[in-house]
């Protein structure tokens, strides 16, 4: 009988760096105390771990902590290794160094010796890193209108081929024993934007390309095979006016050539996330305005499946591809629904509020989430749930900022049954215990208290109206706006305009009769306001106008006031404010010094104000 690996996980937080062992132990297999550790990485296979301080990169054995290697070099933020941990690439920020001096601040070094093996200049931290074959006999980079190919065992040599295309901003490597690659050139002078799929052997043609408009910049999502390629596309500006964040549409495309197609999708909306399932037949798509739709597609994009409405924005599957994860993180409550996929039913629904990520344990049957600094500052830490929505373990870390699981093959862990709940490990055994905190609510000032939260103010997954711009001037339309808003808007119109109506009646009767024209009670500035997606005008407000009688007996404004009057006006309203703060001072507030300095001046104002009394 063979022994399963434990999972194992890695934390780095503002002052340490540890490797703990997964489920049931959760116990420290190495902890550094360093608050200088900048990132941290597993290569692909779990061998190693690698972490990077200002002066030195370290690579370990991710089984004992053992070293293996040390890269001595400075100011590191980025490392990376190849899909069977034999290289690893680091990258620090660029800098000058005079005239006809370059930087190369993005180096390739064998992971066993720390030799360098080669080095570019690469400005960008956006896509950093080159990409690997999954054999690793050649890595890749782009660097203006060329994508570089380089041959491992012949670093030395140089570029072994290059790709030339007028244009190309971005491409990936495809996964799988026999590799392509994807690359994409936007539009230009009328021309449609294309993603076209080369062998890696040959470029003289490409095996498969799709053209399409509306596309400033692609995320492209291969299955784990390498055969068929999902392309996201998303402009800046939606033309349309409908959404505020551009628009999106799904491309598929097969590697043979013999079937490409735009994803049909239901609901319009952004292109939340998509994710292949492992064994790459198959893909689920979470798409639409909130609250978003969810559905799964064959390998031909044709529906099987939908998971329902609500309020998610994550999809996952295990490592195995038999439970799928659909999740709302960011701005949504952090609810993640688990599913089987052999009976498409739901079988948990967990609660995760604040997190930040969310990650399938290698096993497949645990789901890690975490609330990462800076994004939160505050209830920082890690959860380790199984699937069924049993919280096994709860640890809280002060300033969290990175985890992962360490990465392991899906042969190890084969998901023959689905297994029901473990025991939870202590921490989160006595977090059950406590009772859990009274929910409040958000604060609402008191005028609003007792009243129905306006759309605009709720969150996404909460409102059940949203407004969005359509294509009339800049003026926001409500997009589902009911019949009784629509009677609502017409009645207030038409109070409107009575009420205009009315004020000028008022005018031409007393010009008509030579008296002076009284001040419509309604001369306080009207303002617009949003009721319920409907642009209404409100009430205005009513404010007493303080007058005096002149001689002729005519009601004239406060404007008219002598410099006297306005004297005595403003002294007794100091005077008011005086008696105010000493009734406080007298019932034990503190008062601030200026306020105790007013109340110092109180005499001076009094004697004032005898003197300009008749």
């Amino acid at each position: 009988m063979t022994t399963v690996s434990p999972t194992q996980l890695t934390y780095r937080s503002f002052n340490n760096l540890s490797l703990v062992s997964g489920h049931p132990t959760y116990q420290t297999v190495k902890n550094f105390q360093d608050s200088n550790i900048k990132t941290f990485q597993y290569s692909k296979d779990g061998r190693y771990v690698s972490f990077a301080s200002p002066e030195i990169v370290k690579i370990i054995d991710s089984n004992n902590a053992e070293p293996r290697s040390e890269i001595e070099k400075k100011n590191i933020v980025e490392i990376g290794f190849s899909p069977k941990g034999t290289y690893i690439s680091t990258w620090e920020r660029p800098v000058k160094l005079g005239e006809n001096l370059v930087h190369k601040n993005l180096i390739v070094w064998e992971t066993a010796t720390a030799q360098m093996l080669i080095q570019f200049t690469q400005k960008s931290q956006a896509n950093w890193n080159v990409q690997w074959t999954e054999d690793e006999s050649f890595f890749s980079r782009m660097v203006t209108g060329e994508v570089h190919f380089y041959d491992s065992k012949r670093i030395e040599k140089g570029i072994h081929t290059k790709l030339r295309l007028e244009n190309i901003v971005d491409f990936s490597l495809s996964p799988g024993k026999n590799p392509s690659i994807a690359v994409f050139i936007p539009e230009k002078n009328g021309a449609p934007a294309s993603v076209r799929i080369y062998s890696i052997t040959n470029f003289n043609s490409p095996l498969a390309q799709k053209n399409f408009f509306k596309a400033d910049k692609v995320r492209m999502h291969w299955n784990d095979l390498g055969t068929n390629l999902l392309v996201l596309t998303q402009t800046e500006v939606d033309k349309t006016n409908k959404s505020y964040y551009g628009e999106s549409n799904l491309y598929f495309l097969s590697v043979a050539g013999n079937y490409d197609c735009c994803v049909q999708l239901k609901k319009d909306g952004p292109i939340h996330d998509v994710a292949w399932s492992p064994n790459s037949k198959e893909f689920i798509v979470v798409y639409g305005y909130m609250p978003a739709n969810a559905t799964l597609f064959d390998h031909r994009a044709n529906p099987i499946h939908e998971f329902g409405v609500n309020p998610r924005n994550t999809v996952r599957f295990n490592p195995q591809g038999r439970l799928i994860l659909i999740a709302g993180f960011g701005n949504l409550a952090g609810s993640i629904d688990i599913w089987d996929r052999e009976n498409l039913k739901k079988i948990s629904t967990i609660e995760a509020s604040n997190s930040s990520e969310c990650f399938w344990s290698p096993d497949g049957r645990y789901i890690m989430t975490a609330t990462l600094s800076p994004r939160l500052r505050v209830d920082n830490g890690y959860k380790i749930w199984h699937y069924t929505g049993v919280l096994v373990h709860d640890e809280s870390i002060q300033e969290l900022l990175q985890v992962q699981w360490r990465p392991a093959s899906v042969e190890l862990y084969p998901m023959r049954t689905l297994s029901p709940p473990p025991k939870v490990s202590e921490n989160s055994a006595a977090l059950a215990a406590k009772p859990s905190p009274k929910k409040v609510g958000a604060y609402r000032p008191p005028h609003a208290r007792g009243t129905a939260t306006p759309d605009m103010f709720k969150r996404e997954d909460e409102a059940s109206k949203r407004l969005h711009v359509h294509g009339h001037g800049n003026k926001p339309t409500p997009v589902g706006v009911s019949e009784v808003s629509t009677k609502a808007a017409v009645k207030n119109k038409k109070k409107r305009e009575a009420a205009k109506k009315k004020k000028e009646d008022a005018i031409l009767a007393s010009e008509n009769s030579g008296a002076a024209s009284p001040l419509p009670p309604s001369s306080a500035p009207v303002q617009q306001v949003i009721n319920d997606g409907i642009i209404d005008v409100a009430e205005p407000v009513k404010e007493p106008i303080a007058s005096i009688t002149s001689t002729n007996g005519i009601s004239q404004g406060g404007s008219l006031l002598s410099e006297t009057d306005k004297k005595i006006r403003n002294l007794t309203k100091k005077l008011r404010q005086i008696t105010e703060l000493k009734e406080r001072q007298q019932k034990g507030d503190k008062l601030e010094l200026t306020q105790l300095q007013k109340i110092a001046t109180e005499a001076a104002l009094r004697k004032e104000l005898d003197m300009l009394k008749p």
